[in-house]
């Protein structure tokens, strides 16, 4: 083979693994970019996707963090809520988030985070009240989520480290007493949350004892059901003002519901001869 064809042949497998590996490079950077449903993010955070357009990856709101007057010191190590997603992190890259069960939010009353972004991505508007007040304490960061089959209160246990923890104790997490029917003697304290006033901080996940968490905060657009405007409590004003403007022709089409209902009466039951 003479030295022009043996170049040649060598240059095109050249050109073909650096094309392969700027693909690979490329497809790994795009993947890491993605939105990321189960990232949590800062106080005032807007709604993921909305989130993804407006930041710029400054990291101006975690040098707030980090710069913060409030910082927790446990065994000589610094308790930083924020970080800058990097390579391998699960969120997207350059963007701010927290892991809860290792550094949870600890709810600054002034909020460096938030006023520090420069875009909206953390805004005021999302840590507000119904009478328009802004604090840390109506922040929707995410929302916690018991485990009933690994939390040992539900167990029968004497444990309360979650309902201890949460900076909103008695609005947040609440304990219901039960009758502990396997002894007749005990009773269960069950955590139990309550997502109107749950900021998702994850101090609770931080603090649970169990090897994993039985306690864990998620999005709350991950896990929060929404009921529409076809239901509404009765009794809560501000869930009827809810549906005020609601239509009253809205219906639902199924394959069934275009059927007789007579056709449909008592089917798939059968009855004994």
């Amino acid at each position: 083979m003479d030295k022009k064809r043996r170049s040649f042949l060598v240059g095109l497998a050249q050109a073909a693994a650096v094309s392969t590996v700027g693909g690979t490079l490329a497809a790994g950077f795009i993947e890491e970019n993605k939105d990321k449903p189960l990232t949590l993010r800062p106080p005032g955070a807007l709604d993921e996707k909305e989130f993804m357009k407006t930041c710029i990856r400054c990291g101006l709101c975690v040098d707030a963090c980090k710069t913060r007057e409030n910082i927790f010191v446990v065994d000589g190590e610094k308790k930083l809520t924020l970080e800058l997603a990097k390579p391998g992190d699960d969120a997207p890259l350059g963007t701010p988030f927290f892991i809860a069960r290792t550094n949870p939010c600890y709810m600054c009353e002034d909020i460096p985070c938030m006023y520090a972004c420069p875009t909206g991505a953390l805004t005021p508007d999302k840590c507000k009240n119904d009478k328009g007040e802004v604090a840390i304490d109506y922040a929707k960061m995410g929302v916690a989520v018991i485990d009933p089959s690994s939390c040992i209160a539900y167990w029968g246990l004497q444990c309360t480290a979650c309902y201890r923890a949460c900076p909103e104790i008695d609005k947040a997490i609440t304990i219901e007493w039960r009758k502990n029917k396997r002894t007749g003697k005990h009773a269960y304290r069950i955590p139990i949350v309550h997502e109107n006033a749950c900021t998702g901080c994850g101090m609770c996940e931080e603090a649970c004892v169990t090897e994993k968490a039985a306690i864990k905060i998620f999005p709350r657009e991950v896990v929060l059901g929404k009921a529409g405007d076809r239901y509404v409590k009765g009794w809560d004003a501000k869930d009827q003002q809810r549906v005020k403007n609601a239509s009253t022709k809205t219906t639902t089409h199924t394959g069934r519901s275009q059927e007789s209902v007579l056709d449909n009466l008592n089917g798939g039951i059968k009855w004994d001869e």
